[in-house]
Order: structure tokens, then sequence, then C-alpha cells
């Protein structure tokens, strides 16, 4: 890919506290990763209602949303996946930088594109959710009928299955929706940002 040439950041006069200050609480990176099926839109659908009832400015990316537009010209190769995440990581920092909480929701199987997105961005401004499903569990959800592809031969490279998924190893925050209901995965986030401070 070419680099861009011949350019210069142009700064703002209005700065990333300043825009938090007039939403009257801190932005941040909410990063669910997971299998496909997992739950990880389902939960940031219903966390970014919670978040609205109190007041919160939020905005939800997600995997399938993003590929209609601004990666749709991306397969699911793993050169593709890794720039699939690169652009969102951008996005995510650019929705921070505007005060808001980010709901990012994609499997992003790759540890390494993850810990990328976590050093752009400033300390305690990347937090990390991993909605941890069994295979089984997903597989007998199939929300979009894809593992059924999977096991007919229809589909190859998938997440989990002849693809890798690497776990975090120490995501802030751990829902496990074998056992947890949506519910109780979205207070256990919403309990997270207000004793660490995100949310008052």
């Amino acid at each position: 890919m070419a680099k861009s040439e011949n350019i210069k950041w142009h700064h703002s006069k209005v700065t990333k506290e300043q825009r938090r200050i007039l939403n009257q609480h801190k932005s941040a990176v909410v990063w669910f990763t997971g299998l496909s099926g997992s739950g990880k839109s389902t939960i940031s659908v219903e966390l970014e209602k919670e978040l609205y009832n109190r007041g919160v400015r939020t905005f939800r990316l997600d995997g399938d949303n993003i590929r209609y537009g601004l990666n749709k010209n991306l397969g699911f190769s793993p050169a593709d996946r890794k720039e699939n995440i690169r652009r969102i990581g951008e996005v995510s920092k650019l929705m921070v930088e505007a005060g808001l909480f980010t709901l990012s929701a994609f499997i992003s199987p790759y540890r390494e594109d993850r810990d990328e997105i976590r050093e752009l961005l400033d300390e305690d401004e990347f937090i990390e959710v991993f909605v941890n499903a069994s295979l089984e569990t997903c597989e007998s959800r199939d929300p979009k009928g894809l593992y059924k592809k999977v096991r007919a031969g229809e589909m190859k490279g998938f997440t989990g299955i002849d693809a890798p998924y690497e776990a975090p190893v120490a995501p802030e925050i751990t829902v496990n929706t074998d056992i947890q209901s949506i519910e109780a995965s979205v207070q256990t986030i919403l309990s997270y940002l207000i004793t660490k401070g995100y949310l008052k």
C-alpha cells in the first residue's frame, strides 16, 4: 500500500479533554472480541442503549456493518482481516478524540492486531471485552448460518474452525455467554465502567 507524502498534521483548537467536559463523561473504546455467534454484536447493542439512557454519547461499530461501506473492498484473507481491524482501530481512535464511547464489535482474531489498537490510544482508553463462548455454543446459535456452510464445505478460512482465533491473555473484562445472559453481560460491563470511573 502506497504511503501518503507531503502531508502535515493540522491541529484543532478544541481538545479531546474539552469535548469530554462538554459531554460530561470520559471517552474510550470498548472493544468486543470473540468467535462468531458469541454475542458481541448483541451485547454491544444492549450496552449502547443502556449508555444512551444514562446520557452517554456513543457510537457503535460492528463488523458486518463496516463491511457495507468503509471496508467493502476487503475480503477475509489474513492480510484483509488485519487491514480491516487496522482501519477500525483508526476510526475508533477518532471517535475517542471526539469524546465518544465507541463500542467496537469485531471477531478480531489476532491478538497482535488488538494490541496495536491499544497502542494507538492513551492509557485506559482501550477496554478489551472478551465475549467468551465455546465453539459448540456458537455453532448451536449460528445466527447467520455460517457454521452450517463451513461444515458443508461451502466456506473456508472460518475463524475458530479452519482459521485461528487468539483469545485475549488479560482482557479488562470477560463475559461468558455460555452461562451469562445478555442482561448479565451488560451489567458486568457497566459495573466495570462505573468502578473504574468511566461513568458516574
